[in-house]
C-alpha cells in the first residue's frame, strides 16, 4: 500500500506525514522532498480513497498531506477530507491546490481541513505549514482569510450557544463577534456599537475567554465553523464537525511572485483588522 516511507534520524518523535498527491509519482516526489526535512517521517501513499483511509487508520499520521484532486475527480479530495476528520480527529489534514480560489478555499474549511496549500508556494512554506498545522495552528495567508470573511458577510448571523442551548456571549458580546466576523477594526466596531475601542478590546478579551480562543481571527474561524454545524442541525443531516477548539491562523512564509504581496507580508489594513 505505501509507496515511500522514509523515517527521520534521531530519537525525537517525528511528525508523521501521510502524503497523497494526484498521482502516484506524485505522492513519492512529495514524500522525498518533505523527507528532507529531519521533523518529518513521510509516507507517500497511491491517491485512491480506500488506500488512504487504510492508511490513515494503519499509521495514524499526524498530518495528512493531500491533493484536492484525487481520482480524477475535483470533489473526491474534498470528501476524503470530510472522511478522515470525522472518523480520525486526531489527524489534520492539509489541502494542497493547484489555485487558491474562494469556492474551493472556503469548502475545505468546511469539509474540517486545518490548512489549505497552494502549489505555486515554496517547499520551504509547505514544511512551515505542515508543522505549524501539527501544533494546533491553521494554515491559510491573507488573501484566503479574505474569503473566508466574505463568506461570512453573505451569510445569516450565528448565534453561538453551548450543548445545552445557552447562549455563550452576551448581546453586545455577540454584536461585537459580528463586527469581527465582517472584517471591521477596533475603531470601526466602536464607532458602529457606540462604544470606546478599549471597551472593545475588553469585550474581545472576554470573548475570546469564552469560546477558548485567542485572536481575532480564530473567532473567525469559530464563527465559521458554528455556522457550519448549525446549518447542519436545520437540514436533519449528519453533522460531521466537532465544536471547533482553539485555532490560529498562520499566514505563509513564502509564496510565488504572484501571491507575494498579500502571502509574503499581509496588506497592512488587514494586520490591523485581525490584531486585538
Amino acid at each position: 500500500m505505501s509507496q515511500h516511507v522514509v523515517p527521520g534520524p534521531g530519537n525525537l518523535e517525528k511528525i508523521r506525514v501521510l502524503a497523497a498527491d494526484g498521482t502516484r509519482m506524485g505522492s513519492q516526489l512529495l514524500a522525498q522532498a518533505l523527507a528532507q526535512d529531519s521533523r518529518f517521517q513521510v509516507t507517500g501513499i497511491e491517491p485512491k480513497s480506500a488506500s488512504i483511509l487504510a492508511a490513515v487508520t494503519d499509521s495514524r499520521p499526524h498530518v495528512v498531506l493531500m491533493s484536492s484532486i484525487l481520482e480524477e475527480s475535483t470533489v473526491q479530495g474534498f470528501d476524503l477530507t470530510r472522511q478522515v476528520c470525522g472518523a480520525h480527529p486526531g489527524t489534520r489534514v492539509v489541502l494542497l491546490m493547484d489555485t487558491s480560489n474562494p469556492a474551493a478555499v472556503v469548502e475545505a474549511f468546511r469539509c474540517g481541513a486545518r490548512g489549505v496549500f497552494s502549489r505555486t508556494e515554496s517547499s520551504t512554506a509547505l514544511a512551515k505549514c505542515i508543522s505549524s498545522v501539527h501544533h494546533g495552528q491553521v494554515w491559510a495567508n491573507s488573501t484566503e482569510l479574505r474569503y473566508l470573511i466574505e463568506a461570512l458577510r453573505e451569510s445569516e448571523p450565528v448565534r453561538l450557544v453551548d450543548s445545552g442551548g445557552q447562549a455563550l456571549l452576551s448581546k453586545r458580546e455577540q454584536d461585537v463577534v459580528r463586527c469581527v466576523a465582517e472584517g471591521l477594526s477596533n475603531r470601526e466596531i466602536a464607532s458602529c456599537l457606540k462604544l470606546t475601542e478599549h471597551t472593545v478590546k475588553n469585550y474581545l478579551f472576554r470573548i475570546f475567554d469564552k469560546l477558548g480562543v485567542s485572536s481575532r481571527v480564530e473567532v473567525v474561524l469559530y464563527v465559521f465553523r458554528m455556522r457550519k454545524v448549525m446549518m447542519g442541525s436545520s437540514v436533519g443531516g449528519n453533522v460531521e464537525e466537532r465544536t471547533p477548539g482553539p485555532t490560529l491562523l498562520t499566514r505563509s512564509a513564502k509564496a510565488s511572485s504572484r501571491m507575494a504581496p498579500t502571502a509574503v507580508e499581509p496588506a497592512k489594513e488587514l494586520e490591523r483588522r485581525t490584531r486585538v
